[in-house]
């Protein structure tokens, strides 16, 4: 960005602290009240997805000065090099092209003068056999018997996004094969997994881009040693273990034969994975048929991104308002609140995608940077939250934005069940708004007979302020295509948001330092050695753990 691009920027975020200025103490609702429209010109609509983001603090300026902020650091531009293969990811000097996991087989998307798409077709073409060979049985374990579980063992990017999706699409399942998920490191997940197993008839998956992951590694460890104690035969690992990992001689030296090793690149980051091979254990679980489904859901809404006008871009109006609360209005959280049970962790993948990204105290040049980047991203399925931290969102003083998720028809078969969740879902969302007033909790109470003189005691606990913002998400129903498209685009609300902060969201320098510590202390936690130079909090808790061993 040159010097009057910078000062431009500059003039932008000024002009926004004095439009925020300007309209505080303006409520949402007389912004509806003054314009009988606003709803119907304030949403947006995308192959049966609607987005409502009228029920946020905002007026025709407030849009002008975030389109105009946009444009001065370079958004567009930006949005090409993401999509073209430039170097995104300025600390690792790579590209980040999960876009070309999901585009048309005819596409062309260069990376070092190379066409990768024909690296993609092959390991989705790879990937679409070994699955059909699955379920029709073909593919069976060392003594001849037909797989009927399968045990993804991963962690962060290569787990989360194949759980919530299993989860979110366990209509679409085969029933033929079950899943297993094991990623914590603490020994019980995989003890309980393995528990309920049979290895004779079971196919690991170990998923980790570096195939070095201490925490995959020790787990992936650990299901080998328990396979070989029950199947006295090293060449049976041939037959059960697969990887999906960037370092193809890491995976060779484990005993993953070629046959069994599928690929990713150093481009594909991975929280951004699932629509590789790191997915294939969603593609077993659903079938290939309905992956596919759900890499066009992705496209389109790529697609949807780098063609439509800022003004009517779907991923942009989420990532400036999110700037506009968090960096103008004093917004600290952002809280996501889907109304199907199936989309329950949805909230905890966009965890990892929003605050591992964004997460971030220096610009792309490594200068501090001068505002607040990602908030605290929480959510929970709507209906169990409600009874939960919505205490919080209605009366605490915390400003917390908010996006509700629903689909027009449930995924279960009792329809009133899903009428009683809607209802709730666009309660919630009216109430955060609209809020109650002194007077309207005085009058409900009176309602109930009580006096004056208690009615004076309560009405301040009935109050609720309103004037809490939220988006509305709507979709016909929760299938692959839809579920391709809600995660693009929070994908790329996350990487405009990373823009307008001058960030780069395509690193996590934060998550190393931890792991580096943790491999220093291990031999004291065993009681081999203690490191030099430990705090004393360190040192005192270290003990307790070896008194109590003893």
């Amino acid at each position: 960005m040159n010097e009057n691009t910078r000062e431009a920027a500059a003039g932008h975020w000024e002009e926004l602290e004095r439009h925020a200025d300007d309209l505080a103490g303006t409520r949402i609702c007389e912004l509806f009240a003054d314009d009988p429209q606003r709803a119907r010109r304030h949403s947006l609509r995308l192959n049966g997805l609607v987005l409502d983001y009228s029920k946020q603090l905002f007026v025709s300026r407030t849009l002008e000065l975030l389109l105009g902020l946009a444009r001065e650091r370079d958004l567009p531009a930006w949005i090409e090099r993401l999509f073209t293969g430039k170097q995104v990811n300025c600390t690792e000097h790579r590209p980040a092209l999960h876009t070309a996991l999901r585009a048309p087989t005819d596409s062309t998307v260069t990376v070092d003068g190379v066409n990768i798409m024909s690296q993609v077709q092959r390991e989705r073409i790879r990937m679409r056999l070994f699955v059909n060979q699955l379920h029709r049985g073909e593919y069976r374990g060392c003594t001849g018997r037909v797989i009927t579980d399968v045990v993804n063992i991963g962690v962060g990017g290569s787990d989360l996004g194949a759980v919530m999706a299993t989860e979110a699409l366990a209509p679409y399942r085969t029933n033929a094969i079950q899943m297993h998920y094991v990623s914590s490191i603490d020994g019980v997940h995989v003890t309980d997994v393995l528990e309920r197993v049979n290895p004779k008839t079971t196919l690991f998956i170990i998923s980790s881009k570096s195939f070095t992951t201490l925490d995959t590694m020790t787990n992936a460890r650990t299901v080998r040693d328990w396979f070989l104690r029950h199947v006295d035969d090293e060449t049976a690992l041939e037959t059960h273990f697969l990887g999906v990992s960037a370092n193809d001689q890491a995976m060779a030296g484990f005993g993953i034969p070629e046959q069994n090793r599928y690929r990713i690149w150093d481009w594909v980051g991975g929280r951004y994975s699932i629509s590789s091979a790191v997915g294939l254990p969603l593609a077993i679980a659903i079938g290939m048929e309905h992956f596919e489904s759900m890499l066009a859901g992705f496209h389109a809404m790529d697609r949807h991104f780098r063609q439509a006008p800022l003004d009517a871009n779907m991923p942009v109006l989420l990532a400036l308002l999110g700037v506009w609360y968090r960096n103008f209005l004093g917004a600290t959280g952002h809280v996501v609140l889907p109304y199907d049970h199936r989309l329950h962790r949805f909230p905890a993948y966009l965890q990892q995608l929003e605050m591992e990204s964004n997460g971030k105290r220096v610009t792309r040049d490594g200068e501090p940077v001068s505002w607040r980047t990602c908030p605290l991203v929480f959510g929970e399925v709507g209906p169990n939250a409600q009874h939960s931290f919505y205490q919080l969102l209605h009366q605490g003083t915390p400003l917390v934005t908010a996006d509700f998720l629903a689909p027009v028809h449930g995924s279960a078969e009792y329809p009133r069940h899903h009428d009683l969740a809607l209802a709730n879902c666009f309660a919630q969302s009216r109430a955060l708004m609209e809020g109650q007033s002194a007077e309207q909790a005085a009058t409900a109470l009176r309602a109930q007979g009580l006096s004056e003189e208690e009615i004076a005691r309560t009405v301040p606990h009935k109050v609720h302020e309103g004037n809490r913002p939220s988006s509305t998400l709507l979709f016909q129903r929760l299938d692959p295509h839809t579920l391709g498209m809600l995660i693009a685009l929070y994908e790329h609300k996350v990487f405009v948001q990373g823009v307008i902060w001058q960030v780069n969201s395509f690193d996590q320098w934060g998550v190393e330092l931890g792991k580096q510590l943790a491999k220093e202390l291990l031999p004291a936690v065993t009681g081999e050695q203690v490191p030099a130079g430990l705090d004393a909090s360190t040192r005192e808790l270290l003990g307790y753990v070896r008194q109590c061993r003893r």
